[in-house]
C-alpha cells in the first residue's frame, strides 16, 4: 500500500469517528413534536368552539332584550305619522308646465338656484343679453316682489347678484339656520376684523397698537375662516405683511363693496 493510500484511509477513519452514533433520541423527539402538535390542535379547536358558543349566547341575549324592549304599537302614534306624511303640495300636472320661459323668469331661476353671488357679466352671458337689459329685468323682478309682498329681493352682494331674504324675517330664519361653531366670531375677533376692515391695508403692529394686545393669533384665525387675507407688504423697514378683508367678508356681512361699510360717525357709541 502506498503512502497516499494510507493517508486516505486515515482521513476516512477520522471522519467516521467524528459522526455521532444514533442513540435513538431523534425518534423520541419526532414523536414528542407530533404529540405536541396534536395537543395544540385540540386546544385551538376547543377555544374556537367556546368562542362560537359565547357569540351564540350573546346573540340570543341581544335578541331577547330587543323583543322585551319592543313596545306595543300605539294607534294614535300611527295616526299622527300618517297625518305627517300627508301630501302638503300637490304635484303640478303636465299641462301646468307647458309654458315658454321668459328671460325674466330665467334670471329668477338662476339666482334662485345659486348659493353664491353671480356677477352681472356672467349672468348676462348665460342669458345672452346686455348688462343694460339685465339691469332692467332685475328692476322689474324686484318691483314684482315688492308688489306681491314677497319675503325676498335681488340684492347686489360682493360685486354680484343674489336672492336675499328681507331683514324682518330674520327672527324666524334663525330658528332654521344653525350657525356652525367654527364660523362664530368672538368679541375680540370682531374687534380685530373691524380694525382690518376700516384701516386696510394694515400691518399687524398697527392692529396691535389700536387693540393694545397681541393680534397675531387672532389674525391667523380670521385668515383660517376666510375673512382676512394678505394684501401685500408694507414699504417700511422689514417689509411686514399687509392685511385686508376678502370677498367672503363682503358676502357674510351683505356688502357690495367696502364703500358700503357703515360710516364711523354713524356707529353707536358704547354705553358707559
Amino acid at each position: 500500500m502506498t503512502d497516499d493510500e494510507k493517508d486516505d484511509m486515515e482521513l476516512i477513519s477520522a471522519e467516521n469517528s467524528n459522526q455521532p452514533e444514533d442513540d435513538g433520541f431523534d425518534d423520541i423527539e419526532n414523536e414528542t413534536e407530533k404529540e405536541d402538535e396534536e395537543q395544540y390542535d385540540d386546544q385551538v379547536g376547543t377555544v374556537a368552539g367556546d368562542e362560537q358558543q359565547d357569540v351564540a349566547d350573546e346573540n340570543s341575549e341581544l335578541i331577547s332584550e330587543a323583543k322585551e324592549s319592543e313596545s306595543p304599537v300605539n294607534d294614535e302614534e300611527v295616526k299622527n305619522q300618517e297625518q305627517e306624511q300627508e301630501t302638503i303640495v300637490e304635484t303640478d300636472d303636465d299641462n301646468d308646465l307647458d309654458f315658454e320661459p321668459t328671460i325674466e323668469s330665467v334670471i329668477e331661476a338662476i339666482l334662485f338656484a345659486s348659493d353664491e353671488p353671480i356677477t352681472p357679466v356672467r349672468l348676462a352671458k348665460i342669458t345672452e343679453i346686455s348688462i343694460k337689459e339685465l339691469k332692467k329685468y332685475v328692476k322689474n323682478l324686484n318691483s314684482k316682489y315688492k308688489t306681491n309682498e314677497n319675503s325676498f329681493r335681488i340684492a347686489q352682494i360682493a360685486g354680484g347678484l343674489q336672492m336675499m331674504t328681507l331683514p324682518p324675517y330674520g327672527h324666524w330664519l334663525k330658528k332654521l339656520i344653525r350657525v356652525r361653531g367654527d364660523s362664530k366670531l368672538s368679541p375680540a375677533a370682531l374687534e380685530t376684523l373691524a380694525i382690518v376692515a376700516y384701516k386696510q391695508p394694515i400691518i399687524r403692529a398697527d392692529v396691535e397698537a389700536v387693540r393694545g394686545v397681541a393680534a397675531g393669533e387672532m389674525i391667523r384665525s380670521l385668515m383660517f375662516k376666510g375673512l382676512v387675507k394678505i394684501a401685500g407688504r408694507a414699504e417700511i423697514l422689514g417689509r411686514p405683511m399687509l392685511y385686508g378683508t376678502t370677498k367672503k367678508f363682503l358676502e357674510i356681512f351683505g356688502l357690495n363693496s367696502l364703500k358700503d361699510l357703515p360710516k364711523i360717525e354713524e356707529l353707536k357709541k358704547p354705553v358707559d
